[in-house]
């Protein structure tokens, strides 16, 4: 079993999660008392949100590479960054260190694909939704068509996922609003829904959709788990 790095807190809430699935599904696939061999660095998400908050990319960045180096100092033979957002400098540190880094969008193109879809709805933070890291990737290296809700519901998304799900709260009512905005991707030709931020898929189950839903935490995880094992 490889060792994995985790970098984790963005948020706690989300990081939680991470452990506790890619241990489930180590131990679905090995049984007995398997575990995940896991390091995992939590960062201060009060930090990392303001910077993110000030477009302060660089820094983020810089800080990024020094926690993959401890990861790999450490003996990690890979890197999981447990948020879709973050992957916005996904490219830029894979550069800088000499481990792989688990792209959560190049796996989810790959679930994406394996399903002969060709058109998705995508769902995350603003960073993630308006960012060309996610639409371009999908578009130019997977010929998958990404449509992303309008500005005023792309506002209620990022709000939503900041001031409720990463302090916990899962309100009726923002699952109702959120289950609108899916229902006009799929009227726009969306044939699947990326739930491109962790958080998402504690909200929006299978069931309430009726086109496939792309859970990045579990499509990551299973990603990481593959590696691990290999």
């Amino acid at each position: 079993m490889k060792l994995i790095g985790l970098i984790g807190g963005m948020s706690w809430e989300n990081t939680i999660d991470y452990y506790r699935i890619i241990n489930e599904m180590v131990k679905n696939r090995l049984g007995d008392w398997y575990s995940a061999e896991i390091l995992l660095y939590s960062v201060n998400f009060k930090e990392v949100l303001q910077l993110q908050n000030q477009d302060n990319w660089n820094q983020l960045l810089k800080l990024m590479i020094i926690i993959c180096k401890k990861l790999e100092l450490a003996g990690s033979k890979a890197i999981v960054i447990c948020s879709n957002t973050m992957h916005k400098i996904a490219t830029e540190i894979e550069a800088e260190i000499s481990i792989p880094l688990i792209n959560v969008v190049d796996e989810t193109a790959r679930a994406i694909r394996s399903m002969n879809i060709k058109s998705v709805g995508l769902l995350g933070t603003k960073f993630t939704m308006e960012s060309a890291f996610y639409v371009e990737k999908l578009t130019k290296k997977y010929e998958i068509n990404a449509i992303i809700p309008h500005k005023i519901e792309r506002d209620y998304i990022h709000k939503a996922i900041y001031q409720e799900f990463a302090n916990g709260k899962f309100l009726e009512s923002t699952k109702k609003k959120f289950l609108e905005i899916i229902e006009s991707l799929i009227r726009n030709g969306a044939k699947g829904i990326i739930l491109g931020c962790t958080e998402l898929p504690i909200l929006i189950k299978h069931q309430d959709v009726r086109v496939p839903l792309f859970d990045t935490l579990k499509i990551h995880l299973r990603a990481a788990v593959d590696f691990s094992l290999s």
